[in-house]
C-alpha cells in the first residue's frame, strides 16, 4: 500500500487513495516474485562473485543502470523524494531489470561458458534492487531476500547499496540497440506480421555503430524476432 501511495508524489502533495494505483502496486509486486522466482529458479546453492572480465555488453549495460538507481534513489530518499524514489525503482525494475535484462539473460543460460556469469549479474542486481525497495514494500523483499544464497540475517540489517562502476560506452551502445529492437517491433505491427513469426532483417549500420549492432547480434535476433 505504502509503494502505491508513493510512486510519483511529489513533496508537499496530497497521497490521494486510488484503487488504480493499488492495481499497479499488487502487479509490481506480482513482477517482483516472478522476477525472483525466475532468478532463484536458475540459481544453485552459492553464486560466485562477478567476474569483470567476462562481462558482455547486456551485464555491463545493466549493472551501470544500477549504480545509476542506487545513486538516484539514495539522493532521493535523503531529500525526502519519495515519490521520486518508488518511481525510479518501479521504472528500473519493471522496464530494465525484467523486460529487457532477464530477457537477454534466458539463451544465456544453454551456454556454460555465459551461465555462470550472467547468474551472478541477476543475483547481484535483483538483491540490490530488493534493498533499495525495502523502505516502500518491507514483507516482499524480506521474504525474497531470506531464500537468496548468500545472505544472513534480515534485510534490514544489510547493507544500502552503494553505486558502482559505470559502463557510459556499453550503456550507450545498449540504449541504441534498444531503441532499433523498439523500431522493429513497432515496424511488425504496423505490418501485421505475428510476434511468433521470425523475419528477416537486412541492417545496414554505418561504421560507428556496426560493431555495437554485431556484438548484440543475439539479442536483436531473440528480442525483435527476426
Amino acid at each position: 500500500m505504502r509503494f502505491s501511495l508513493a510512486v510519483g508524489v511529489r513533496i508537499g502533495g496530497d497521497l490521494r487513495f486510488s484503487t488504480d494505483k493499488v492495481l499497479s502496486a499488487r502487479n509490481f509486486a506480482n513482477k517482483i516474485w516472478n522476477a525472483a522466482r525466475f532468478v532463484l529458479m536458475n540459481t544453485g546453492d552459492e553464486v560466485k562473485p562477478i567476474d569483470e572480465s567476462k562481462l558482455d555488453i547486456a551485464d555491463k549495460w545493466i549493472l551501470s543502470r544500477l549504480s545509476e538507481t542506487v545513486k538516484d534513489v539514495t539522493a532521493n530518499i535523503e531529500r525526502f523524494e519519495l515519490g521520486m524514489a518508488a518511481q525510479k525503482l518501479y521504472d528500473f525494475l519493471w522496464n530494465e531489470y525484467c523486460d529487457w535484462y532477464i530477457e537477454m539473460a534466458k539463451p544465456r543460460f544453454n551456454d556454460e561458458a555465459q551461465k555462470d556469469t550472467v547468474v551472478s549479474v541477476l543475483n547481484a542486481v535483483l538483491k540490490d534492487t530488493l534493498k533499495l525497495l525495502h523502505p516502500f514494500m518491507p514483507f516482499i523483499t524480506e521474504e525474497i531476500y531470506q531464500t537468496m544464497p548468500g545472505t544472513e540475517g534480515s534485510i534490514m540489517l544489510s547493507a544500502w547499496p552503494k553505486a558502482g562502476k559505470k559502463y557510459k560506452a556499453e550503456e550507450k551502445a545498449m540504449e541504441a540497440v534498444m531503441e532499433m529492437i523498439r523500431g522493429i517491433r513497432n515496424i511488425r505491427v504496423e505490418m501485421n506480421v505475428p510476434a511468433s513469426k521470425r523475419a528477416k532483417l537486412l541492417l545496414l549500420a554505418s561504421p560507428d555503430v556496426k560493431a555495437d549492432y554485431e556484438m548484440c547480434g543475439q539479442y536483436i535476433a531473440r528480442l525483435a524476432s527476426v
